[in-house]
């Protein structure tokens, strides 16, 4: 079996471009994976391009060999970034289609399920309203009626991210900016109640002492913290690790994390209580299960990032079922519309759990006219992504 053609797409998502692609053989089977990272998804797409050109004539089944001829033929373009992204869409379509080859689904490749209902949490919920932490509270509660258990926000909305005001050129927060932030979580633990996990949102774009300031003042507000996410950005492990140190909150970080040896120091600096990798951007579903592995020996639960496409959501839930440090995966409740018609069958989203199919591979397949009837925005905003 060889792969004869790789095709990607580039198609509009609630966030930003979700990046797809189907690779094909010579036997008939196909499967398909997904990229999505941002800013810069034209460039990721142009990655995926390159990689496909790369790999016709290869056999799909030898995934590993494919994954490392890759990352070392082409690390000179870095750990991370497009070219991971490419490498993770890959390494997600070969899987589906040894899957398929095999008549097996995907998890039970990887070991055999654990569990075939994939806890989740909820992101992405907030999307309506004026920003009021009363608005916040009544999002909060119709999320929560939907069967979720636990969710995600920043509370500083933003507020912080502001490069060029006079006000947050230091990556600082006023006193107003942190009272708000303070009451939005104030008001969203009350509406769910105290038994309902709240992971804080940082996106890393807290200085040093803001970020343990805020820390500690959020722990003595009572609220169920989850994790705080990202006190700081990955190319500082020592300073994640003095800030976990230093507060009372659990500390997640991963997101941006582009394989298991941009993990290995904050897990031999112990700079994190959860890791969560994002499939389409560390390598997809071969490098997640190694970071998966490596987090279990410093006994570090794994809680998948995936404000992705479809596909994200699909591929992380097999490797979960396979995975013993499971703890939640994230999911977008808010999306386009046709997230689930770009997809042959919609996600198996019930109670707040991904149900896992027994079909072989991903158990599902693109729809190629509806990935084309909603194309991603390729022309770049002024100024910052953010």
């Amino acid at each position: 079996m060889k792969i004869t053609e790789i095709r990607t797409w580039l198609v509009e998502g609630i966030k930003y471009n979700w990046t797809l692609v189907k690779v094909y053989t010579d036997s008939g089977l196909t499967g398909i994976g997904e990229a999505t990272n941002w800013p810069g998804s034209p460039m990721v797409e142009a990655a995926c391009r390159h990689v496909g050109e790369v790999l016709i004539g290869e056999d799909p089944t030898r995934i590993d060999y494919i994954w490392s001829r890759l990352y070392r033929d082409m690390n000179w373009l870095g750990q991370g970034g497009p070219l991971l992204s490419a490498i993770s869409a890959i390494d997600i379509a070969l899987w589906d289609i040894l899957g398929k080859r095999a008549g097996l689904p995907v998890y039970e490749l990887l070991g055999g399920a654990y569990r075939k209902r994939i806890q989740l949490y909820a992101n992405y919920w907030f999307l309506e309203g004026d920003g009021s932490p009363e608005s916040y509270a009544s999002q909060a509660r119709a999320m929560a009626a939907q069967g979720f258990t636990a969710c995600k926000f920043d509370p500083f909305a933003h507020t912080s991210y502001n490069y060029g005001s006079d006000l947050a050129d230091n990556l600082s927060l006023t006193e107003p900016q942190k009272q708000l932030a303070l009451e939005r979580l104030r008001t969203v633990s009350t509406a769910l109640g105290p038994a309902f996990p709240i992971a804080v949102e940082t996106h890393a774009m807290l200085n040093g002492p803001t970020a343990v300031e805020m820390a500690h003042r959020i722990a003595r507000e009572g609220i169920n913290c989850m994790w705080y996410e990202e006190p700081a950005g990955p190319e500082f492990p020592d300073a994640i690790a003095s800030i976990k140190r230093q507060i009372p909150l659990p500390v997640c970080v991963g997101e941006r994390l582009h394989s298991r040896y941009m993990l290995r120091p904050i897990l031999e600096k112990q700079a994190a209580d959860i890791v969560m990798p994002d499939i389409t951007r560390c390598g997809g579903i071969s490098e997640m299960r190694k970071m998966a592995a490596l987090a279990e020996t410093y006994n570090i639960p794994i809680a998948p990032h995936n404000p992705n496409g479809p596909i994200s959501t699909i591929a992380s839930a097999h490797v979960m079922a396979a995975t013993p440090n499971f703890f939640r995966q994230e999911f977008m409740l808010m999306d386009v519309p046709w997230r689930d018609t770009v997809i042959d069958k919609p996600l198996p989203i019930r109670d707040g759990f991904f149900h896992l199919p027994d079909a072989p591979g991903l158990g599902f397949d693109l729809v190629e006219s509806e990935l084309e009837a909603h194309p991603g925005v390729r022309t770049a905003r002024p100024g910052f992504y953010i």
